[in-house]
């Protein structure tokens, strides 16, 4: 059976919610920067009664947050080891360098997902990616898993969220000899390549299509991303597909 035999969409929220969470969403492509008081401002001034605490418990449940340094920020599990930034002022000149991975919250109109995918940073090209129905960290895993069955980087950077400091996670990349690299607390900047990714995917596909299951969700995502990869020109990539930047730094990178 297919994956998506064992979703089922988010649940618990009402109507009103699941409307706040998609607008929220959507603003936050536009102001990554906006915690929940910026957010709160906003929704107020567009009509919505709301207050920042119920703010603060959607954009939590979304998995959201701004993307400034600030004290006293929640550490998701403490025992999980953290490891350096290893990217600043690096020069990503070449295929299989650096592979980044991130988590993005997906609107249903009954519900929700969770979408993550691993990227290459010098290509675009996307490696792969999975939906869940919760934020654990068995997809991102097996994300990274179905990454690894092709190629290896060099680098794997995320943020420091706990999918992606569990031993589960980082293990399976220490295993393979891989340097591990992780984002400051609150800079999802850091990550730009693949937060880029989520605002083409969400306007292009997404918000386009207006997705009701998850069984939808994921065949039209299969879809997209097979245009994304193998058709989609990218102006920063001088007008070529990631497929075509990707493939070509392969084969060099295989002939040295």
């Amino acid at each position: 059976m297919p994956r998506s035999t064992y979703y089922h969409a988010g649940c618990g929220e009402s109507e009103e919610n699941l409307k706040l969470m998609r607008l929220i969403d959507e603003q936050y492509l536009h102001t990554p920067f906006y915690g929940s008081r910026g957010m709160t401002q906003w929704l107020i001034r567009q009509g919505y009664a709301v207050n920042r605490k119920r703010v603060q418990r959607l954009m939590r449940v979304m998995g959201l947050e701004a993307i400034y340094p600030r004290r006293q920020t929640s550490v998701p599990s403490p025992e999980h080891r953290i490891y350096p930034y290893l990217l600043r002022n690096l020069t990503i000149e070449r295929s299989d360098q650096v592979w980044s991975a991130d988590i993005t919250y997906v609107p249903l109109r009954r519900g929700f997902m969770y979408l993550v995918a691993v990227l290459d940073w010098h290509s675009r090209y996307v490696l792969s990616w999975e939906l869940s129905n919760t934020l654990d960290s068995g997809f991102c895993v097996a994300a990274l898993e179905a990454a690894l069955a092709r190629e290896r980087p060099e680098i794997f950077n995320t943020d420091q969220g706990a999918q992606f400091t569990s031993q589960a996670f980082t293990g399976l990349l220490e295993a393979t000899g891989i340097a591990i690299s992780m984002d400051g607390r609150g800079r999802a900047l850091d990550n730009v390549f693949i937060e880029r990714l989520w605002r083409t995917v969400k306007y292009e596909n997404i918000y386009l299509h207006g997705y009701e299951t998850a069984a939808e969700l994921e065949h039209g995502l299969a879809s997209y991303f097979d245009f994304y990869r193998y058709e989609r020109l990218h102006m920063a990539l001088d007008y070529q597909t990631p497929w075509e930047v990707y493939s070509a730094g392969r084969q060099v990178r295989r002939a040295l």
